[in-house]
């Protein structure tokens, strides 16, 4: 299960810095390594998006509660 944590961390990360790079210089990363243009979506880049969305998902529950 912990392989599933880390997984998720990185796909998350991915994710942050695919918009940071979107905010800072209109540089959509996992449209460049999936082959889409800029806003453009296609099967694998959308599969990547899943998948982030999925990583956040299980970093946000994995945020121990705070007292």
């Amino acid at each position: 299960m912990e392989s599933v944590y880390i997984a998720g961390i990185v796909l998350a990360v991915v994710g942050a810095l695919n918009w940071g790079l979107v905010g800072l210089f209109k540089f959509d990363l996992v449209a460049a390594v999936t082959g889409s243009k800029f806003g453009e979506v296609n099967a694998l880049s959308r599969t990547v998006y899943i998948l982030v969305l999925v990583a956040g998902v299980i970093a946000a529950a994995s945020i121990p509660e705070i007292a």
